[in-house]
């Protein structure tokens, strides 16, 4: 699936028009977003998973409920559990006009940590996905707006926005199937019909800005430099022209560093830093493990869904950057490598540019990297 189509509409026009310019809303298959994350979902995270906090919190009247109202204490083997998660109280809370709001859902919900993983792939930006289920009549949060751009979309019932962008405020009606992108700063607040339930679901993007990515190429630059490391002169200012002259002096010396900055490399670091830092994609990996033993020539394979793979070539060596780790084969395998990744469905016969031996090998190796299942 296409999730950036699905919430955009059209990604290609979503990047070169919309991306951190202006607010969008589109509409959805209804029931392809309620396959994300559902009214169902919720009620069995809530009553049946043993959620903790900050998985989830509460909040009321604009306002964030102390956890202490709403979890318990347990113990396993002797072992103390905190935050707990009291689905009574939680409910109760509910019914009272709190909103439940799910944290982090791309780390434990299959659905979204897939929608995640393909939004990153995408857009190139680290992304997270939060559920808010408000009850009938009730307002979340006051007036707001985040520091990150965001996807919303409703999988339940309704919910009147109030959002104010360059056109002003004004109200965006969103209901089952409604999708919304806010650019950073954009205030907004919503409210519940008086009916029904809302249940939608947020991503929020924490946009890679150039701010963050040159103060970390110049604090890199000029830790290395040892002169830079000088103490300023005692009696600091009792001389300031002196001091202002020196500050040129090194300025011009930071400015020559800089110089020496090889940007391929810094690029390089960038892409390893994204492609290795991502929440893995495992759904099946256990019966995975359980069945790499037996793979023969004949065994059905397939790409795990959602799952990354960047492939670089370092003189002998090939990369593959798989979201959460960096994988080092031999230059000789990239063939092999990328008729795997240009596969759908294949065997280890299909590999080519190895032997059968060979082509095992690589094959139970990417099985275990996750980056490869078993099709059963």
């Amino acid at each position: 699936m296409d999730h950036l189509a699905l919430l955009s509409g059209d990604p290609a026009t979503f990047l070169r028009e919309v991306w951190g310019r202006r607010t969008l809303v589109h509409e959805a298959d209804p029931e392809t977003l309620a396959s994300l994350f559902s009214l169902e979902a919720a009620d069995d995270l809530i009553t049946t998973r043993s959620l903790r906090t900050p998985q989830v919190r509460l909040a009321q009247d604009g306002k964030v409920l102390d956890q202490s109202r709403y979890t318990r204490h347990a113990t396993i083997a002797g072992q103390a559990m905190t935050g707990l998660l009291d689905a009574r109280k939680v409910l109760a809370l509910f019914e009272g006009g709190a909103t439940i709001v799910f944290q982090g859902l791309q780390r434990y919900h299959e659905p979204l940590r897939r929608l995640v993983r393909d939004l990153e792939r995408q857009i190139g930006h680290p992304c997270q996905a939060n559920a808010y289920l408000t009850p009938p009549g009730s307002q979340g949060f006051a007036l707001h707006s985040d520091t990150h751009d965001v996807f919303t979309f409703q999988t339940h019932g309704t919910k009147e926005w109030e959002v104010h962008d360059a056109e002003g405020a004004r109200p965006v009606h969103m209901r089952s199937g409604t999708c919304m992108y806010l650019p950073a700063g954009t205030p907004h607040m919503a409210r519940t019909g008086a009916d029904t339930a809302s249940l939608h679901v947020t991503v929020g993007i924490n946009q890679v800005v150039w701010s963050e990515v040159l103060r970390d190429v110049v604090n890199r630059a000029i830790e290395a430099d040892a002169d830079l490391r000088e103490h300023l002169p005692a009696g600091l200012f009792a001389d300031p022209d002196a001091l202002a002259t020196a500050l040129r002096e090194r300025l011009a010396h930071v400015a020559g560093l800089l110089g020496q900055v090889d940007a391929d490399a810094e690029v390089d670091r960038l892409e390893t830093t994204f492609g290795t830092r991502r929440q893995p994609v495992l759904a099946g990996a256990l019966l995975d493990v359980l069945d790499v033993r037996h793979l023969a020539a004949d065994t059905r394979l397939r790409r795990r869904p959602g799952s990354q793979a960047t492939l670089r070539t370092r003189g002998e060596t090939l990369e593959l950057l798989l979201g959460d780790r960096r994988l080092t084969l031999p230059a000789r395998v990239g063939p092999a490598v990328h008729s795997v990744l240009d596969a759908g469905v294949l065997t280890p016969a299909d590999v080519q540019g190895l032997d059968e031996a060979g082509a095992l090998t690589l094959c139970r190796r990417l099985v275990r990297e996750g980056l490869l299942e078993v099709v059963r």
